[in-house]
C-alpha cells in the first residue's frame, strides 16, 4: 500500500510541476511579447519561479521514499 501511495504522490507532483512550469513560461513569453525591453528581468523572475515550482516534485519524491521505508 505504501508503494501505491508513493507512486500516486510522485505522479501528481510531476503533473502539478509540469502544469505550473507551463503557466510560468507561457506568461513570461506573453510578457516579453508585450514589453520586449523587459526581457532580461522577466526571464530572471521566470527562472526563479520555475526553480520554486520544481521543488515540489523533489519534495514529493523524498516523502515517497520515506513512506516506502516504513
Amino acid at each position: 500500500m505504501g508503494i501505491l501511495a508513493a507512486a500516486i504522490a510522485v505522479g501528481l507532483a510531476a503533473v502539478g510541476g509540469g502544469i505550473g512550469n507551463g503557466i510560468i513560461v507561457s506568461r513570461t513569453v506573453e510578457g516579453i511579447a508585450r514589453q520586449p525591453e523587459l526581457k532580461g528581468q522577466l526571464q530572471t523572475v521566470m527562472f526563479i519561479g520555475v526553480g520554486l515550482v520544481e521543488v515540489m516534485p523533489i519534495i514529493a519524491v523524498v516523502i515517497a521514499f520515506m513512506v516506502m521505508g516504513q
